[in-house]
């Protein structure tokens, strides 16, 4: 996306009590520098990706199947624990290594039509075509805009200040919850917009044909992991039922904290959208950046290796936000190799780097929360 302007202006943030400006020029500057960065990258793409991605669906598949084989046996504790895991693990790389880098267009140039962004479908209840609307076109484009950036709240919650306080948001830790244990609903319903449905913006009818495509979905998931799986089980069918239900919560958990930890800790900013009008190139890498936050990891520096592929791989590389946020088509494994230059980049044109361990940052999330229940 190339964003122009015919006025020049010097931008300016407050992030963490210290003001933070970026000149048009150095605006400029900044966005050429990136640009060559992400070019480097595709140049560079071939084999070495298309066998990292054919070996993590080859990985998923071989966790899903261990992992419903042993919740078939699943009277026995050691092997519902086992299965439960492996299916979690397996619905986790699905939807972070595999379907949300995939439906990005990241392997588009395979031509590998089991890869392809267009018809790639997600073992989620979201169906895939509205999830490229909201997520790759509205949040990536308009990255923490307060009115236009619908997954700044999630049309649910109070995650920013500038969003103006009403009574309902003193459910905010509890809509929080709510979304977190059914994240993969959530996710479903965003194209909805249902608070522009409840401000009486729209129509339901309007919202006729993507609500058919979310029930279509959505009944499909259901039958599959609580009705044919369970019913295949036999008389192990409740502990099928139990395992398929709890894989479901490991991913709903793994992948809400994941994304917003990524999105709202502390110090990421929002804009407005007087702030973002005639960006260039390099103003909207400016807000992708302070719009984002990395991880680290699971635990701070001084316990574990910050660098842990386990931990990166499970997010789908989304502890590297900012690198995602700035180059969203970039195969996401590559994004931990190019994140020094990126945070060396920033560095020399004075643009904080957000990145912390995943406690901390989910701590901060927490706290948000919390404090913007309140006026």
């Amino acid at each position: 996306m190339t964003l122009t302007t015919t006025q020049p202006r010097t931008l300016e943030k407050t992030v963490a009590g210290h003001t933070v400006t970026l000149t048009a020029e150095q605006a400029e500057a900044f966005g050429r520098e990136l640009d060559a960065l992400k070019e480097s990258v595709i140049a560079d793409l071939g084999e070495r990706d298309a066998t990292y991605i054919r070996r993590m669906v080859k990985a998923q598949r071989g966790f899903e199947v261990a992992g419903r084989a042993l919740l078939f046996g699943g009277v026995f504790p050691p092997f519902w624990l086992a299965g439960t895991a492996m299916l979690g693990v397996a619905k986790i790389l699905d939807n972070m290594e595999i379907g949300h880098n995939v439906m990005h267009g990241q392997y588009d140039w395979m031509n590998d039509p089991a890869l392809s962004s267009r018809a790639f479908e997600w073992d989620t209840a979201c169906p895939s075509d509205q999830w490229r609307h909201s997520h790759n076109y509205m949040h990536h484009t308009y990255t923490n805009i307060v009115g236009m950036d619908r997954d700044v709240g999630y049309g649910i919650l109070r995650i920013s200040k500038d969003q103006p306080w009403k009574p309902y948001f003193l459910g905010n830790p509890v809509y929080a919850f709510l979304l977190m244990v059914l994240f993969q609903y959530g996710v479903a319903l965003h194209d909805l917009e249902t608070e522009r449905i409840l401000a009486g913006e729209v129509t339901v009818a309007e919202k006729r044909e993507i609500l058919e495509g979310i029930w279509r979905k959505t009944r499909r998931q259901t039958l599959k992991d609580y009705v044919a799986f369970p019913l295949l089980a036999g008389p192990f069918a409740p502990w099928v039922l139990t395992g398929n239900l709890t894989a479901n919560l490991i991913r709903n958990v793994w992948s809400y904290m994941i994304i917003f930890c990524g999105h709202f800790p502390d110090d990421v900013q929002e804009f407005s959208v007087e702030e973002t009008k005639a960006e260039t190139r390099g103003q909207w890498y400016f807000r992708q950046v302070l719009g984002s936050a990395n991880l680290t990891g699971l635990f701070p520096r001084r316990f574990a290796r910050p660098d842990g592929k386990l931990f990166h791989i499970l997010s789908g590389n989304l502890s590297f936000q900012i690198e995602h946020h700035l180059f969203p088509d970039i195969p996401a494994h590559r994004l931990a190799e190019i994140s020094t230059q990126v945070r060396e980049i920033c560095g020399r044109y004075g643009i904080p780097y957000n990145s912390g361990s995943l406690p901390r940052q989910f701590a901060t999330v927490v706290r948000k929360i919390v404090r913007l229940a309140l006026p």
